[in-house]
């Protein structure tokens, strides 16, 4: 027993190259719906097509919850660490959060769209969530969460008639999408301070997503806890089981909810009640397909593909620099205070652009890490968690 506790927690503190595969595939999936949507103008007319239909399926929701799920392991290894040491991490993975937080909100200056403040803000939940020893009932927290409770008893309360209920979502309402597309650089700032903002907080919150993000913090942190991506092999069994049940699932949805969809359109129940459900529908489809790529790069990591996958285990390390950087980069590019390319480039030539780009950061993440220790806001994250200018900047990245 405590030899296979020693080896866990040895398996702990390394640097596990697997979690970070899936998150640097999670942070390039993200980048390719950013891309196809233009960085969210492409919500102002939108098109179908048979490039955003597939990019939509396969990544949309699913690279997000992935990073959701990576963070709830990362705050297990994080506190893990602290508590071998005998040290209580707790006020200082606040501070880490809030200082993440700053960080988002800079981001979020140039991208409205930007998830680290979500992801900040939603991690504090975590520190009450921790003291919770009980796996299984942290599981069954999750569960409860991702079956979304809260647009349950809408959809319930729009079929009952409330006025509520039925009322049209705040986050249909978007008064900065004509700066964003028309508006010079100090008008786009100055949407992005707050009128930018309400839509995507309200989104969050009435699409269900805020509840999901919790659920998926749950499970990523139970994962830490069991040793999941540390001995894949003993789970091996239980990973194809998983991999067989979500694969229904996504296929059961993807193959039936239209056609359910427009049954519950004919009972006449109401637009709101229409829409409602298909959220909830939309959501656990994006959860099927989330534990789908999950277990799939799992899978691959653990056969003769892991060459393949290991250069994405660089931006896994270098996330939060590479994802403020692509905003940098293809917002003024796309928005009417740069370029204006958002309509101009069709959805294919989006697409080239975006997995030409994708090549160059798992380059410059390589290149990097071979120089540094860290990606620079990584570096300056790590620096002001713990309040000193010596942490290590230069040198090759440890394991």
């Amino acid at each position: 027993m405590e030899e296979a506790t020693a080896a866990r927690h040895a398996a702990t503190d390394a640097r596990l190259e697997s979690v970070d595969i899936v998150r640097g595939f999670a942070l390039m999936a993200l980048f390719l719906v950013h891309m196809i949507e233009s960085y969210e103008l492409y919500w102002a007319d939108p098109k179908n097509g048979p490039v955003s239909d597939t990019v939509y399926l396969l990544f949309m929701g699913k690279s997000f919850s992935l990073l959701a799920l990576c963070f709830g392991f990362s705050f297990f290894i994080l506190m893990g660490r602290a508590a071998r040491r005998g040290v209580d991490f707790t006020a200082r993975f606040a501070w880490r959060l809030t200082v993440l937080f700053g960080i988002g909100f800079a981001h979020a200056v140039i991208y409205r769209g930007d998830i680290i403040q979500l992801l900040a803000l939603m991690g504090f939940l975590l520190l009450a969530f921790h003291r919770i020893c009980d796996n299984r009932v942290l599981i069954a927290i999750a569960a409860f969460c991702f079956a979304s409770p809260v647009m349950l008893v809408q959809l319930w309360a729009a079929m009952a008639g409330a006025p509520w209920a039925n009322q049209p979502p705040h986050h249909f309402d978007d008064p900065a999408m004509a700066v964003y597309l028309h508006g010079n650089w100090i008008e786009h700032v100055r949407a992005n301070l707050w009128a930018g903002q309400l839509p995507k907080w309200w989104f969050m919150v009435e699409s269900g997503r805020m509840v999901q993000i919790l659920g998926l913090y749950l499970v990523g942190m139970v994962l830490g806890r069991i040793g999941f991506f540390a001995r894949l092999g003993e789970f091996a069994r239980a990973r194809w089981i998983a991999f067989a049940v979500a694969a229904v699932v996504a296929v059961g949805l993807y193959l039936g909810r239209d056609g359910f969809k427009a049954w519950f359109a004919a009972q006449h129940h109401g637009e709101a009640s229409d829409r409602l459900l298909s959220y909830l529908l939309g959501s656990w489809f994006e959860l099927a397909g989330t534990t789908l790529w999950l277990l799939l790069l799992l899978a691959l990591y653990e056969s003769p593909a892991r060459a393949l996958l290991r250069p994405l285990a660089a931006v896994g390390r270098t996330t939060l620099t590479l994802y403020i950087l692509q905003s940098l980069i293809f917002v003024p590019i796309f928005y009417g205070f740069g370029l204006g390319l958002y309509d101009d480039w069709n959805q294919l030539t989006r697409l080239w652009v975006g997995l030409g780009a994708i090549a160059a950061q798992l380059a410059l993440a390589h290149w990097w890490l071979r120089r540094f220790r860290y990606g620079p806001v990584e570096w300056l994250w790590r620096a002001l968690t713990y309040w000193r200018r010596d942490i290590p900047f230069r040198g090759p990245a440890l394991a």
